[in-house]
């Protein structure tokens, strides 16, 4: 059963169109991610969700209901910012309580479900603090806490980790999913880092200038981008990608330029291979190898240390430069010449328009 469904929205500031026809729907007690970068029109369309945007075409639906004009109080929504927009005078219980009382709930209906979010947030012993004396990661608790007592339909994230330093964002991270364990409700999230992407989506919504490039599930999204822009936006680091141009002896080969011998790779069924295609490989199943078995050649120009792999910016013969993550025992220095190779089932293959020319598959060992 479908608890969001977004039929044909767009979205206008003036006569500048930042969502661009957006159809699909989320299931209930799924969590969705929208990612893109800057400007794509994530954030937007999660404010249309929340109300705090109007909607120039199409309809919303939120458990079954149209609320186009149903304003953001009536919708059920509790959402999260990025700036956790905590009342500075009042204590982390009292911001938690805040919305319940102007509801006029139950004053001993407001206590109990306090209670329960910071129980569940642990949060228990923080509750009597102002804002002042929490961290960063601890008001963020507080602000989800608001939300949770609200009981909503649907829960909107709006890039709720970005003003937490890398271990908070982790632990965060952690604790946003298990709490949508404990809840099972609809979740919305935004953020452009797409490592929070990977790690909490049932399914990844790619936004690029308004426009859904790609909807599914993470190992999806990664074993099959639709195009090369989710190649290059799903995944860290990036894809390569190479500039190539079909062998003469076969219709799944491609030559790379420096390169003498086509490298073999699978195209779905009815695609024909043209004049400029681009074959995708990413670091991660790059290897290092012996020159008999190499299919890519050329020059280490950076190494990147990273304790248990290494990132090796190389140079290809014919210029293109490509990274391949390699083992951490590596003695390949800066300077030194490389030969790589990878398994036929991870290369990918885009046409000249940049869409994927690759059959479906699993994931592969990197």
């Amino acid at each position: 059963m479908a608890d969001l469904e977004f039929k044909g929205i767009k979205k206008r500031f003036g006569a500048t169109e930042v969502i661009r026809g957006v159809d699909f729907a989320v299931r209930a007690g799924e969590f969705v991610v929208f990612v893109g970068p800057s400007g794509c029109g994530k954030s937007t369309l999660l404010r249309i969700v929340a109300g705090l945007e109007g909607i120039s075409e199409g309809e919303l639906f939120i458990g079954g209901e149209r609320v186009n004009d149903i304003p953001p109080a009536k919708r059920g929504i509790g959402m999260v910012f990025q700036s956790y927009a905590l009342y500075p005078h009042m204590s982390a219980r009292e911001n938690m309580a805040f919305g319940l009382k102007l509801a006029r709930n139950d004053r001993d209906e407001i206590r109990r479900r306090v209670d329960e979010a910071a129980r569940m947030l642990q949060m228990e012993a923080l509750m009597e603090r102002l804002p002042k004396q929490l961290s960063g990661g601890q008001r963020q608790r507080v602000a989800i806490g608001r939300a949770i007592v609200r009981r909503p339909r649907v829960f909107l994230f709006d890039e709720p980790l970005s003003n937490l330093d890398a271990a908070l964002r982790g632990q965060t991270r952690v604790e946003i999913a298990a709490l949508h364990r404990r809840l099972g409700a609809t979740m919305i999230y935004v953020t452009h880092d797409q490592v929070e992407a990977m790690t909490l989506a049932d399914r990844i919504v790619v936004l690029n200038g308004g426009r859904v490039e790609q909807i599914g599930a993470p190992t999806d999204l990664y074993c099959n981008p639709a195009n090369t822009f989710v190649a290059g936006f799903i995944g860290s680091p990036m894809m390569n990608f190479i500039p190539a141009k079909p062998a003469a002896n076969g219709h799944s080969a491609v030559l790379v330029e420096g390169e003498n011998s086509p490298i073999s790779a699978r195209v779905r069924a009815g695609a024909k291979l043209e004049e400029g295609v681009t074959l995708g490989i990413r670091p991660e199943h790059l290897h290092a190898t012996g020159d008999d078995g190499a299919q890519l050649r050329g020059e280490v120009r950076v190494v990147e240390e990273m304790g248990e792999s290494h990132l090796l910016h190389t140079k290809l013969r014919g210029g293109q430069m490509v990274v391949a993550r390699i083992s951490g025992a590596s003695r390949i220095r800066i300077g030194d010449s490389v030969a790589l190779r990878a398994e036929v089932e991870n290369f990918h293959l885009f046409d000249s328009g940049g869409q994927s020319l690759s059959p479906a598959s699993s994931p592969q060992p990197g």
